[in-house]
C-alpha cells in the first residue's frame, strides 16, 4: 500500500470507521453500569463486568496480530465488524445477567480493530506524519465521548429498554455499512504476525529495554485511572446527587477532542522522549482525580476536574505510542507495541475490577484518592528515568531484532 498523508481521503474514511465503531462503546460504557446497578448488581460485580471488556481485549491482541499477518487487514476488519454488529444486536435482546459475556465478546472485536488500524497507520505514513496520524486516529475514537454519554443518560432516564434496544440496532446497522469499501490493504506490508510465543518472549524485553519498560509501566498505571473514571464516575455522581454525568463526560470528551485536533501536529514524532510533556500530563491526571476525591468540593471543582483528566487522556496514549514506534526495533516493533497496548487494556480492566471492590468496601472518594496515588507514582517513575530515555541502544536492538518472535 502506497504511503499517503494523514489527512487524505482514505485516512478520513478510516477515521470515520473508528468513530462509528467506538460510538457504541461510549454509549455502553455509561449505560451498562446504570442498568446493572438498577438490577441490583454491586460495585464489585459491575467492575468485573466492565473489566471483562479490556481483559479480553488484552488477551486476544496476540491472536489479532497473527490473523492480520495471515489473512490481511481487510479480511480481518470485515470479520471483526460482523462480530461487533452481532454483539450489539445481542445487547438489544439480552438481560443484564448476560452483559459480562457480551462485554468479553465486544472486547475481542476491539482487540482486532485497534491492532488493524494502528498497524496500518504505522505502515502507511512517513515518519514525520506518524504522530499526527496516530493522534487523529485516537481523536476519532474519542469523538463519540462528546455525544455517546449524553445519549446513554437520555436512554436511561427517558427511553427505557425499547429505546436502548433500538439504539443498539441502529449502531449495529451503522457498523455493517461502515464495512463496505474500506481503504485497507489485502495483505500486511511486512507480513508479520504477533504470535503468542513471541508475546511471551517479549515480556523479558520490558526489563531489558528502558523505553518499553518505562512506557509500559506508565501506561498501565494511567489506564487503570482511566478505567476507574469510566466505570465509577457515573455511579459516583448519581449517588452524591452532584452535577451531571453527561455534562462531565462531554466536557472531558470535548477537552480530548479539541486538544488532539488543535495540537495534532505537536505530538512529538522524532523518536525523542518528551519529559516535560509527559510529566505535565501525569500531574494533570493527579490533580483531576484528587478533585474528585474531595466530596465537599465536588460541585465547584467537578467540571474543572473533567478538563484536567481530559488533558491526560488526550495526549498520554498517542505520545507514548508514537515514541515507541521509533524507539523499538523495527523487526520486533509490532510484537512489542502489542505488549504495550495490552498493558493499556490490562490497566483499564483493573481500573474497573480492583477499584470496584475498593468502592464496595470503602467509598468512591477512596477510589479516586487511589487514582491520585497511581498518577503520582507514574510521575515519579517518569521523572527518575527521563534523562535516560533518549539513550541509543543500537547494539541491543540489533541483537533483539534478529530473534525470532
Amino acid at each position: 500500500m502506497n504511503r499517503t498523508g494523514p489527512a487524505s481521503a482514505g485516512f478520513i474514511r478510516l477515521y470515520l470507521l473508528a468513530f462509528l465503531f467506538f460510538f457504541a462503546n461510549s454509549v455502553l460504557t455509561v449505560a451498562l453500569p446504570l442498568r446493572s446497578a438498577d438490577a441490583g448488581f454491586g460495585q464489585g460485580g459491575i467492575g468485573l463486568m466492565m473489566g471483562a471488556y479490556m481483559l479480553t481485549c488484552m488477551l486476544l491482541r496476540p491472536l489479532a496480530g497473527q490473523w492480520i499477518g495471515r489473512f490481511g487487514p481487510l479480511a480481518v476488519m470485515r470479520g471483526l465488524l460482523a462480530v461487533h454488529a452481532i454483539t450489539l444486536l445481542l445487547y438489544a435482546v439480552s438481560g443484564v445477567e448476560g452483559y459480562i459475556w457480551l462485554r468479553a465478546l465486544q472486547g475481542a472485536a476491539t482487540a482486532f480493530f485497534s491492532m488493524t488500524m494502528q498497524a496500518g497507520i504505522v505502515e502507511r505514513l512517513e515518519d514525520k506524519d506518524r504522530g499526527q496520524g496516530l493522534s487523529l486516529y485516537t481523536l476519532s475514537t474519542m469523538l463519540p465521548s462528546l455525544v455517546g454519554p449524553l445519549l446513554a443518560v437520555e436512554l436511561w432516564e427517558r427511553g427505557g429498554s425499547y429505546a436502548f434496544g433500538g439504539a443498539m440496532l441502529l449502531l449495529a446497522l451503522a457498523a455493517i455499512a461502515a464495512g463496505f469499501s474500506l481503504p485497507l490493504p489485502k495483505a500486511s506490508a511486512q507480513q508479520q504476525s504477533y504470535t503468542l510465543r513471541g508475546l511471551l518472549e517479549s515480556f523479558g524485553e520490558i526489563g531489558r529495554s528502558r523505553p518499553l519498560g518505562v512506557s509500559t509501566f506508565i501506561m498501565l498505571l494511567t489506564s487503570c485511572i482511566f478505567g476507574a473514571i469510566a466505570t465509577f464516575l457515573p455511579l459516583y455522581l448519581i449517588s452524591a446527587n452532584s452535577g451531571s454525568v453527561g455534562v462531565y463526560l462531554a466536557t472531558q470528551g470535548a477537552t480530548v477532542v479539541v486538544c488532539r485536533f488543535v495540537f495534532r501536529k505537536k505530538i512529538p514524532s522524532d523518536g525523542r522522549w518528551s519529559a516535560a510533556l509527559i510529566l505535565g500530563l501525569l500531574l494533570a491526571s493527579a490533580i483531576g482525580t484528587q478533585m474528585l476525591a474531595m466530596p465537599q468540593n465536588l460541585g465547584s471543582l467537578l467540571y474543572l476536574s473533567a478538563i484536567f483528566n481530559g488533558l491526560a487522556l488526550a495526549f498520554l496514549y498517542p505520545t507514548l505510542t508514537t515514541y515507541l514506534s521509533f524507539a523499538l526495533p523495527a523487526k520486533a516493533r509490532y510484537t512489542l507495541m502489542g505488549l504495550f497496548m495490552s498493558a493499556y487494556d490490562l490497566g483499564f480492566a483493573l481500573g474497573g475490577f480492583v477499584f470496584g471492590w475498593i468502592a464496595q468496601t470503602w467509598s468512591y472518594p477512596t477510589v479516586f484518592t487511589c487514582c491520585t496515588i497511581l498518577a503520582l507514582l507514574a510521575f515519579a517513575v517518569a521523572a527518575v528515568n527521563g534523562k535516560k530515555m533518549n539513550v541509543k541502544e543500537a547494539k541491543r536492538r540489533e541483537k533483539f531484532s534478529e530473534r525470532r518472535l
